[in-house]
């Protein structure tokens, strides 16, 4: 089967892998989601509740802000970060669709150096540093992404001169 120039064919490890950057999205989409309705709904505390739990950040260990000012910088601050985990989300739907619509490789280089920049950024800070809690969401992220990152390419046509 040979790729029309509205549609590349894409190998099975690519489809796959495209597959994977949409369930990274969607993880990541969530986080935004829940970061915002605990902004609107909960409060400093539930929002940080999201980010601690670790070896190193108990969340019982942890002192809350019991001012006023400082617990709303907190929560602004917190709900900062969930939108921005959520960009990195929407930004992998982007790849995602640059990759099965186009074959394109400057949609896996997008996923692979700028979600990549995210992901291990919160792997090194969060995860092994023992702040935020051990888990499938906080792991599989970062476990989706190498996949991801290594099976995409298997399945892309090549280029022709």
């Amino acid at each position: 089967m040979e790729s029309t120039p509205s549609r590349p064919v894409l190998g099975l490890p690519t489809r796959i892998g495209v597959g994977v950057i949409v369930l990274w999205a969607v993880l990541h989409l969530w986080v935004g989601v829940e970061g915002l309705r605990q902004f609107f709904v909960g409060s400093a505390r539930s929002q940080w509740d999201m980010f601690l739990g670790g070896a190193n950040a108990p969340k019982a260990a942890f002192v809350h802000a019991t001012d006023a000012v400082t617990a709303n910088v907190h929560a602004h601050e917190l709900v900062n970060f969930g939108v921005d985990v959520a960009g990195y989300g929407v930004l992998a739907l982007v790849a995602a669709w640059m990759i099965q619509t186009k074959a394109s490789w400057t949609g896996y280089f997008l996923f692979l150096v700028v979600v990549g920049i995210c992901d291990l950024a919160f792997l090194f800070s969060l995860v092994t540093s023992g702040i935020i809690e051990l888990n499938a969401g906080t792991v599989g992220g970062p476990v989706l992404w190498f996949i991801a990152c290594a099976l995409v390419p298997m399945g892309m046509p090549r280029r022709t001169a």
